[in-house]
């Protein structure tokens, strides 16, 4: 039985495109964990189209990285920041159907963890890759952003050496 991830995991201001839950233009995903794979439900809304009626390549990749990224944090209670993705589009994802996607860890080697990340809309496959992810301390995603991580991610991040 799918178990739902708390929407605001990281924090009730973020403002994530994809999962932020006060984004007013953004995807409004959420997302469930379903034994060792996260899941979850996409509505292309008006707009969102690249060919008439087809969603958005973009959009489509987007979808894959923030179901990569749940899968890490539904699967190891992490967070890690985007370091490649190998996308293929199997067929045209149709805008007013909804598209399920699913992720599951297939490689970890050390702070470097690898998503299967697959996009199925009506019964087929319509994106298929592989997205991979660096895990980090609060103090790496600190350098990376230049700025301090917000309070609300740090349960995400793996302690800095010397903390517990």
């Amino acid at each position: 039985m799918p178990t739902p991830l708390d929407p605001l995991t990281f924090g009730p201001d973020q403002r994530c495109f994809g999962c932020g839950p006060h984004n007013h233009v953004g995807m409004g995903l959420q997302f469930q964990r379903d034994g060792d794979e996260v899941v979850t439900t996409f509505h292309g809304k008006p707009g969102w189209e690249g060919p008439p009626g087809i969603l958005h390549g973009g959009l489509q990749a987007t979808l894959a990285d923030e179901i990569g990224a749940w899968t890490l944090v539904g699967l190891l209670g992490r967070f890690g920041f985007t370091t490649s993705a190998q996308l293929k589009w199997l067929r045209p994802a149709k805008l007013d159907l909804p598209i399920e996607a699913r992720g599951r860890i297939v490689e970890r080697k050390g702070n470097v963890v690898t998503v299967k990340v697959g996009l199925r809309q009506d019964g087929h496959l319509v994106l298929s890759g592989a997205v991979t992810y660096a895990l980090v301390t609060v103090a790496q995603a600190e350098r990376i952003l230049g700025q301090p991580l917000p309070e609300a991610w740090h349960h995400l991040a793996e302690p800095a050496q010397g903390q517990g």
